[in-house]
């Protein structure tokens, strides 16, 4: 009976379904901003020394990441490829916005987010 709960294949399909949505929630919510603020966003970048040229590119980079990487992670067979497009947006994000100065907040909680990320990029997805 150890455990008889989570080897229930409905019962972990279900929670392997949340847990992504989840995850993948404070991602999808990042998306308007970045949309809907753009050129706020792109002098926002630009203040941590990226020319704004540049700057425009990575935000454009950065939206795609998180749709396709949301959008993979959640709902396509290619979770790993998800994993991997928000772990190319986390991984920067985190290094050019939280490190210099210290967030040790937002850094711990970036993180936790890449370390489950990193857990979902390299597990067996056979269920």
């Amino acid at each position: 009976m150890k455990n008889s709960f989570l080897k229930n294949k409905s019962i972990k399909s279900f929670l392997d379904f949340f847990s992504r949505v989840s995850i993948s929630a404070i991602f999808i919510s990042a998306i308007p901003g970045k949309i809907n603020n753009f050129e706020r966003t792109v002098k926002y970048i630009s203040l941590k020394g990226i020319p704004e040229p540049i700057s425009s590119i990575l935000l454009v980079g950065a939206i795609i990441c998180l749709i396709l990487g949301s959008g993979f992670f959640i709902f396509g067979e290619k979770q790993k490829i998800g994993s991997i497009f928000l772990l190319l947006f986390l991984i920067p994000t985190t290094i050019i916005f939280h490190v210099f100065p210290f967030h040790q907040r937002a850094v711990f909680m970036n993180l936790g987010l890449i370390g489950g990320l990193i857990i979902a990029a390299i597990r067996n997805q056979n269920k």
